[in-house]
């Protein structure tokens, strides 16, 4: 291998922390994973130990380093994405955690942010933060861990303290104490943030009782973050975004118009708008797609909580299928006359329902439904949802006639689910050769700004397409279906 030409992306996510090394034509070289615990202290809470996310990212890093046979000599730069929200606060002298990690799927302080909601505060968060009010984001969860850990607020106060979403956290450890900061992209779902002024605004910092001097300086996504020299000679961090932003650069999307939907456990949409921070009319949420030389992107984004898990169900469950896989063939083999609907409410309607208290449906069963007309409701649901959030961004937005849409995640292997996809979407959806978007986008932060990747136009032009899905359904049959999902969604709404 050429010398100094390697880019090391980590990439922390909710059950696991990876590793991975790409050389400068973008080809991944070698990766390390390993899953860490989750913690459930109480009904609707979710806690990682701050320890185990840094552990498992340094041990990962170490073991691709040496699986590839490379020193830090070969390494170019880091670049860091990471689950957004999860909250983090440290001691500044020790770098020990005051209290876990209060993970993003947590909705301890659900009652506080209806108390704020009540008191009419919502507006303000939404004006400045394009954030719904919602325990989902990081501000309340500071002031609960502030409230409850014995000594905490004052020590906030005096400084002694210091609070970041996960990349703040394992850019203090790579860096030794010497770096605190964080990208626009994770500053933006704070619910402290101003995306409009690009700083923590003062306003918030009051309403949700947070101390200014806990927080993170805010950087451009790619920009100097400092240096690690764990893995031997010195090593740049130069690039840094949140997991869904993150898989929005690694897909290339550019463009305003672009469009990037993610199928995992949930699905994650995110629209570019360019240099207009497009205000939601729809419940979706105005976000930093990224920052690169003091210029902001903006994005909408938009949450559907089941996507993947759906799957999950139908084998763990029903276990009428062994594998996700076969729920594509199973779902092929579904007679078409029947028209079942799954509304996969397990945890609450995401965007643009925003229904927690919603559940779960199998809408149109007859005596001959089976598991291949289920196993293709469960599919079609994701495309329904799909559906949802496109027509919102389009309310909220306007022309969508150049709207790509890019896939990725475990659900986009899947031929049979795409093709839905575009159908009930009527629109062209685009699968690429390199399914590790998240990790593909940290790593063009880092290596662009290293000066051994290209930039955003050589990048758009290197992104490989491996399928392209285009509508085969008649719009009167793809509408007569859709009528049937908007019925069945209202059967199971509370709100």
């Amino acid at each position: 291998m050429a010398m100094n030409n390697l880019i090391l992306a980590l990439d922390q996510g909710t059950t696991s922390s990876r590793s991975m090394l790409f050389n400068e034509n973008f080809s991944l070289c070698g990766q390390s994973q390993k899953e860490f615990s989750q913690h459930f202290p109480d009904s609707g809470w979710v806690e990682h130990d701050p320890m185990d996310i840094w552990r498992t990212t340094l041990e990962t890093s170490q073991e691709v380093i040496a699986k590839a046979g490379v020193t830090s000599s070969d390494i170019a730069a880091i670049g860091i994405t990471n689950q957004r929200e999860t909250t983090l606060i440290w001691d500044r002298k020790t770098g020990l955690p005051i209290f876990n990690a209060i993970v993003w799927q947590d909705r301890r302080t659900a009652a506080l942010c209806s108390k704020l909601k009540s008191q009419n505060h919502e507006p303000l968060v939404i004006e400045r933060t394009g954030l719904l009010l919602d325990p989902y984001f990081s501000a309340t969860k500071i002031a609960w861990i502030l409230d409850k850990v014995h000594g905490a607020r004052k020590r906030a106060e005096r400084g002694e303290l210091a609070f970041g979403t996960v990349d703040t956290w394992l850019l203090w450890n790579l860096t030794e104490g010497q770096s605190h900061a964080t990208d626009a992209t994770n500053a933006s779902r704070t619910m402290l943030y101003n995306i409009h002024t690009g700083q923590w605004d003062d306003d918030l910092l009051k309403l949700f009782n947070v101390p200014r001097q806990l927080l993170p300086e805010v950087k451009n996504s790619a920009d100097d973050f400092g240096s690690t020299k764990l893995f031997g000679k010195p090593i740049k961090i130069y690039g840094i975004a949140g997991d869904q932003q993150a898989a929005t650069i690694g897909q290339a999307c550019f463009e305003p118009g672009m469009m990037k939907s993610t199928y995992g456990t949930g699905c994650f949409a995110l629209l570019n708008t360019g240099a207009a921070a497009v205000t939601s009319n729809n419940r979706l949420l105005t976000t930093i797609a990224y920052q690169l030389e003091g210029k902001t992107t903006y994005a909408l984004e938009g949450s559907i909580f089941i996507a993947g898990a759906a799957v999950q169900w139908l084998r763990d469950g029903l276990g009428i299928i062994e594998s996700a896989k076969q729920s594509g063939e199973l779902a092929a083999q579904a007679d078409d006359n029947q028209q079942v609907y799954m509304i996969p409410a397990f945890t609450g309607l995401g965007a643009p329902w925003w229904d927690a208290d919603a559940r779960g449906a199998l809408i149109g069963l007859t005596r001959g439904t089976g598991p291949a007309e289920i196993s293709r409701a469960a599919l079609e649901s994701v495309c329904y949802q799909t559906l949802d959030l496109l027509n919102a961004m389009q309310a909220d937005w306007g022309d969508f006639a150049k709207t790509v849409l890019r896939v990725d995640g475990g659900m986009v292997a899947s031929d049979w689910t795409m093709q839905c996809l575009s159908d009930i979407l009527q629109t062209q959806v685009d699968r690429p050769v390199i399914s590790e978007t998240t990790a593909l986008g940290a790593a063009w932060l880092a290596g662009s700004r290293a000066g051994v990747w290209p930039d955003q136009k050589g990048f758009s032009q290197s992104w490989q397409l491996d399928k392209t899905f285009d509508p085969q359904m008649n719009k009167a049959a793809r509408d007569c279906k859709v009528a049937g999902w908007d019925i069945a969604v209202q059967r199971v709404l509370t709100q």
